[in-house]
């Protein structure tokens, strides 16, 4: 295959990556966009495949057992398990840079200095990004402590971390082919994979969605590294566009929260929180029964779901859409509200109900249902917690302060759907539970909704 082939096979993959990553902004498009996206993918591997001249037998195998594991996984996951799916990919991609680098090096002692260093950011990112991800899949999973698990010195151990990385990047870039530089080699990589540790075990659960595109970014930013050290141009593209759109998705998702990126990194927020649980607003709570809510559904002229993770939790996504479909039959308009950082990963909400079919244009983000939530008659939160506690409004003590919140409080009837009344993530008491225009709909939010559809094909 020609230079000038592989050349062209390139700038196409790169379009289709371009392309498909605009395409994923919207959810009507986004299907269409990961098709691009992996279309691009596949034709810039077949095209450095055909270019190496390498022996395919391996390769094959790999490619293989490859798509084997990946096709049982996405069979077998549950919608539950997708953000941890998703840590699990991040950190497979940084591992995947960091082998990489270590392999060009092997094989290449006498770098220059240019490739020494972005070798260096190869491993040191991958490393970071593979060890971040496997405790952020932990912490997601459950397998190990969701809250913030911050240590005396922390930051200290992780400045030192980082100046005793910075210090073997320097003395390796001198000298990469020495004996020394080797050792130096293997302490970046370790100090790198234990960074991942010690810089993710701090944040808590509920910055999660913040963490999963922050890693995601690191991906990218260690396989554009990658390109550099194999001078492959191609993952020089891919590499960035990852990055950078992480990047952007990281920032999106801190504005959701009103949060700086540094304070979900370094305040450990969860672990002070979780002191105040069973703290904050009290008041009479007022709980429903499904004929209460059928009544109520029943003689709304506008719904508005707002799902969180109980939704996904009760694979509820589907019967939620059923419910939907009856209110329209009974002349009811329907919307899905939804909250940037409401689940575990950004576009957590959008992907379960689209795997129920919901129609796109029912999809409504937060900044645009807000201006006319005060003229919605009913407001359905579904396992959403603290991304609806009007205390990020209305009090200046509160941690969630500041945050932009779906109000639903302002609807003229808000029905929540709640196994009991346990804080969300962020350890407080929820606020909207106690207001008199509130009314609790305790149980499983699968069937509970289940009820309510039974309630409304009764009354036909």
């Amino acid at each position: 295959m020609s230079l000038v082939s592989i050349n062209f096979a390139y700038i196409v993959s790169a379009a289709l990556f371009i392309f498909g990553l605009k395409m994923l902004s919207s959810p009507s498009t986004a299907r269409r966009g990961n098709l691009l996206s992996a279309l691009g993918m596949l034709l810039a591997i077949v095209a450095t495949l055909l270019a190496s001249g390498l022996s395919y037998g391996w390769i094959i195998l790999g490619m293989g057992i490859g798509t084997v594991i990946g096709l049982v996984t996405a069979y077998k996951v549950e919608m539950t398990q997708m953000p941890e799916m998703v840590a699990l990919f991040n950190g497979f991609g940084g591992i995947s840079s960091l082998l990489l680098a270590w392999a060009e090096y092997h094989q290449y002692p006498q770098m220059s200095t240019f490739i020494a260093i972005v070798a260096f950011l190869s491993a040191f990112i991958g490393g970071v990004t593979f060890t971040g991800s496997m405790v952020a899949f932990g912490k997601l999973s459950g397998k190990i402590s969701q809250k913030a698990v911050v240590f005396k010195g922390q930051h200290l151990i992780n400045g030192a971390i980082l100046v005793t990385a910075v210090i073997a990047a320097a003395l390796f870039a001198v000298s990469p082919a020495t004996g020394w530089g080797y050792t130096l080699f293997i302490l970046i990589v370790l100090v790198a994979l234990g960074f991942g540790v010690t810089s993710t075990l701090p944040i808590g659960g509920a910055d999660m969605p913040v963490v999963i595109s922050l890693l995601n970014s690191y991906s990218g930013l260690a396989a554009c590294a990658a390109g550099f050290v194999i001078s492959n141009n191609i993952l020089i593209v891919a590499g960035a566009l990852v990055g950078a759109s992480g990047i952007i998705l990281t920032r999106i998702m801190c504005k959701a929260m009103n949060r700086s990126l540094a304070n979900v990194l370094f305040s450990g927020f969860g672990s002070a929180v979780k002191a105040t649980e069973g703290d904050g607003p009290q008041g009479e709570v007022r709980p429903a029964s499904a004929e209460d809510v059928y009544y109520i559904l029943e003689a709304a002229d506008s719904v508005a779901f707002v799902p969180g993770y109980g939704l996904a939790v009760a694979q509820a996504q589907h019967v939620t859409k059923e419910l939907g479909d009856l209110l329209e039959a009974n002349d009811t308009e329907v919307v899905y509200a939804i909250h940037p950082v409401a689940g575990r990963m950004p576009g957590h909400m959008n992907v379960l109900l689209a795997e129920a079919n919901v129609p796109y244009d029912q999809l409504v983000e937060m900044d645009d249902i807000n201006p006319r939530m005060d003229s919605i008659d009913v407001c359905v939160v579904i396992g959403a917690n603290d991304v609806v506690n009007p205390a990020a409004i209305e009090d200046e003590n509160s941690p969630i302060y500041g945050m932009p919140i779906i109000e639903t409080f302002k609807a003229k009837t808000v029905i929540v759907l709640k196994r009991s009344m346990n804080p969300g993530f962020a350890g407080i008491q929820n606020a909207l539970f106690f207001r008199p225009n509130t009314r609790m709909y305790f149980g499983d939010a699968k069937a509970s909704i289940q009820a309510l559809i039974a309630e409304f094909k009764d009354a036909d």
